[in-house]
């Protein structure tokens, strides 16, 4: 957005009448203007520094050193300096790097080779020229008269700053006018890269417009786009190149104006990187090999089939014991519960007799010292009781911890399955099928029925989906064949026939050697199959004695876990108590420590300075004693 290019001619008056033919291309190329006014611009004063010619190519007048503008030039004589180094081989060589990529990325049908850009014949700069314009107007056809002063006047109505004259056209691949011509094509790729970047501009901003009219059309815009023109125009006359501030500025500002949604386009942007890894692995699985890939897939998910039935095992003992153990816990506090009744009652009673008979002193205290003794009993009960309401219901918080794991579990199944548009049983992949899990709504052995049930289905839809991805990439590379055959059929004809018939003889010969390299490497690779095969054999009784021998470590390992894992928790704790005396000792060390560094630092400053005076005290001796040197060499 730093500097947009007009494909009409300017709307200003002539200052004066083209009594000399001079072409309109020496004028700077004017953007839209708006429809409210026009820009008004002084007139520089003349001066000697050179013009700016290029708006992609390199400056090479200083940074800071303000720029003519080209204004200043309508109708007049003054012929423009082309500032790019176009006699410059490694310029040169760039600029035909640059068109080779934006040719093979643009899918020029003809062919390229670096031979064919380096001097290339007027039909083929043509061709090329109607290429690129074309990526500017589809409906461009080049006549086929006269295109030497075709090419020319289409350069002119574009504004394209120099002169491309009609005689470098019928030798364009010559070496004194290949660059200039080279020069005119990269100008006319930077004025498509232009365009294509306005494009996106209205692109981006289309879904954001209030009504159906132009984005561009509107006081706000125009307000918007004419200060933005001319802080960029400003910086540009005092010769800066780009503008990003004022891009990022100009962008906040009409984002804000269109209220355009960035979490829409951060969402889209998040699809398209999605879409694009996606893309990127279907081509390498399709590059390498798939059903060795496959393989190792089932091998990977029956292992992981295996892991999850094992854990689930293990997850229905551990419930079941910790109902076992709710179900103990309970019966246990009924009977504490029941106890206690008795012991109250008991007390009421004895109350009631104290009350009713008359108790010498030794009753008295013998029925004190059995109320104590009560009291400690019912303490202890009610302890006991607490404790045990205290374990059931860590047993409960644990048992809902595992269910809501469970749930989440089955949760981020069931998003997953309406994402891939499995759920409900009328959704687009179902088929008919149910693939909603409910399991509190039956038993341990019909959930694993129809999980079993699901497994199978899921199976089938992707081995589908599989064959129908395998179906397209076939499609698809048969139709890419067919395009690479019918581009290689479409050649022109060569100007030498002797040539040919020595390329012709050259590639015969190569084949006949290829030929025989590629029936040489055949039969190296049935060898190498053959020796693979073997060695396959041999590593699968291999690994399936050594499995036998892991899981008879496994288990021996668990036993040994327990063990260790007591000992550590004593080591931890011992290690726990020793780190902590380390730590204090090393921070009163590295306290020690800075303040002698601080110490040692004052020091080294100290005598640092004082070399310092000593070197200035030698340099100004030495300055006088050159002075000395130069009056006596001067008195000689």
């Amino acid at each position: 957005m730093s500097r947009a290019t007009g494909s009409r001619p300017s709307e200003l008056p002539m200052r004066v009448q083209d009594t000399n033919r001079m072409s309109m291309v020496y004028t700077t190329p004017q953007s839209k203007q708006p429809s409210f006014g026009k820009l008004s611009i002084p007139k520089p004063q003349s001066q000697t520094s050179e013009r700016r010619t290029s708006f992609f190519g390199g400056r090479t007048s200083g940074a800071s050193m303000p720029r003519n503008s080209t204004m200043s030039g309508f109708g007049g004589t003054e012929k423009i300096k082309d500032a790019r180094p176009l006699h410059d081989k490694s310029y040169v060589q760039q600029c035909i790097r640059q068109l080779h990529e934006f040719l093979t990325e643009q899918g020029y049908p003809g062919t390229l080779s670096a031979k064919t850009l380096q001097s290339p014949s007027t039909k083929e700069f043509v061709k090329m020229f109607e290429f690129i314009y074309r990526q500017l107007d589809p409906t461009f056809e080049m006549p086929n008269s006269k295109v030497e002063e075709e090419v020319p006047a289409i350069l002119k109505s574009l504004r394209y700053p120099f002169v491309l004259s009609k005689c470098s056209m019928y030798s364009v691949g010559a070496p004194h006018t290949w660059p200039q011509a080279l020069g005119a094509l990269m100008w006319l790729i930077d004025n498509v890269k232009i365009n294509w970047n306005l494009s996106k501009q209205e692109l981006l901003f289309s879904d954001f417009c209030e009504d159906s009219d132009n984005i561009e059309e509107g006081a706000e815009y125009n307000k918007l786009f004419l200060d933005y023109t001319a802080e960029t125009y400003s910086k540009f006359m005092q010769g800066d190149d780009t503008f990003e501030d004022e891009d990022e500025s100009f962008l906040t500002k009409l984002k804000k104006l269109y209220n355009v949604d960035e979490a829409l386009l951060a969402s889209m942007e998040e699809k398209h990187k999605i879409l694009s890894e996606e893309v990127e692995r279907l081509e390498k699985e399709s590059q390498t090999d798939r059903l060795m890939t496959k393989r190792m897939e089932k091998v990977k998910l029956q292992t992981d089939l295996k892991k999850i039935q094992s854990y689930r095992s293990s997850l229905e003992s551990f419930r079941v014991n910790q109902e076992n153990k709710a179900s103990e816990l309970n019966v246990e506090l009924e009977n504490t519960v029941s106890h206690l009744e008795s012991l109250k009652h008991e007390r009421d009673e004895l109350q009631v007799l104290q009350e009713n008979q008359k108790f010498t002193p030794a009753d008295v205290e013998r029925i004190n010292r059995e109320k104590r003794e009560l009291q400690q009993t019912i303490s202890s009960l009610s302890k006991s009781l607490e404790d045990a309401e205290q374990h059931k219901w860590n047993e409960e918080i644990a048992l809902a911890k595992v269910k809501e794991k469970a749930e989440l579990k089955l949760t981020e199944y069931h998003k997953l399955a309406r994402k891939l548009k499995l759920i409900p049983l009328s959704a687009e992949n179902a088929c008919g099928h149910d693939f909603e899990i409910r399991p509190f709504e039956c038993g341990p052995s019909s959930m694993i029925q129809h999980k079993t049930q699901i497994q199978m289905v899921l199976r089938k839809l992707i081995s589908d989906v599989e064959e129908e991805n395998s179906r397209l990439a076939n499609m698809n590379l048969s139709l890419e064949e067919s395009c690479e055959q019918l581009n290689s059929n479409i050649l022109d004809k060569s100007n030498d026939l002797k040539q040919l018939r020595e390329q012709i003889r050259k590639l015969d010969e190569r084949l006949d050697s290829d030929m025989q390299d590629l029936a040489r490497e055949e039969q190296e690779w049935a060898a190498e199959m053959e020796s693979v095969e073997n060695h396959r054999k041999l590593l699968e009784k291999k690994v399936n004695y050594g499995y036998d021998e892991a899981v008879q470590q496994l288990k021996a390992a668990q036993q040994q876990y327990h063990l260790v894992l007591q000992e550590t928790n004593e080591e931890r704790r011992t290690v726990t108590n020793n780190l902590a005396s380390v730590f204090t000792t090393a921070t009163n060390h590295l306290s020690i420590t800075e303040k002698c560094l601080e110490d040692l630092h004052s020091r080294v400053q100290r005598v640092c300075s004082k070399a310092v005076e000593e070197d200035a005290a030698a340099i100004q001796k030495m300055r006088e004693t050159l002075k000395s040197f130069k009056s006596k060499a001067n008195s000689l």
